[in-house]
């Protein structure tokens, strides 16, 4: 597989001294994990950040080994993690995205939604103007992996979006997430306690 494409960084964990295994998605390749040469390094950090779009190129030497790839940045949204709640909702969606897409499927709707929202919470002045994005991106995802999914519910204020995310994460922990090791739902409470206490 070799491929050069717009990518959005998922997910990136240390490999060896220096190096990294990441998990991007790709509009016309779906998600795809590589090997990232320096990817732990000091010239690479600001790269190998969640929710950053990157331009990939990637190459397989052969069929039994993991692809090999290059990043260079194309948006950074690095500065949206010193701030609890933006950076909570990045690791969010970035997180479930990785764990729940299978590799190599295409899901071009839900590369541009997913970029989309990572948009909306880098220039949004508050939460407000992004959580009905998130409720839109959980309801989507459902509704491409075959679980439903739909319009998502209409939620004009902050107790309204609150009880619509209480009712996305069961259905998530249900349907998308049962049997995932790790506590990727971890990540998720985080964010609805930092939302909770905005009302």
């Amino acid at each position: 597989m070799n491929l050069r494409a717009s990518a959005i960084l998922l997910a990136a964990r240390q490999q060896g001294e220096t190096g990294a295994i990441a998990r991007l998605l790709t509009a016309e390749h779906g998600l795809v994990a590589a090997y990232v040469a320096g990817g732990r390094g000091r010239q690479m950090r600001a790269v190998m950040v969640p929710g950053n779009r990157v331009a990939l190129e990637l190459t397989t030497r052969a069929a039994n080994q993991l692809p090999f790839a290059r990043l260079e940045l194309e948006h950074s949204r690095a500065a949206m993690m010193t701030e609890p709640l933006p950076a909570a909702a990045i690791q969010w969606a970035c997180g479930l995205t990785a764990t729940v897409l299978p590799e190599r499927q295409a899901y071009p709707g839900i590369f541009q939604a997913l970029d989309a929202l990572l948009a909306a919470i880098a220039i949004a002045p508050s939460a407000r103007g992004w959580v009905s994005g998130l409720i839109a991106y959980e309801t989507l995802l459902l509704g491409e992996l075959g679980y439903g999914g739909g319009t998502p519910p209409d939620a004009p204020d902050l107790p309204s979006q609150l009880a619509a995310l209480a009712v996305l994460e069961r259905q998530l922990s249900h349907y998308l997430l049962a049997g995932h090791r790790g506590d990727v739902m971890g990540a998720r409470r985080l964010l609805t306690e930092r939302l909770a206490r905005m009302g």
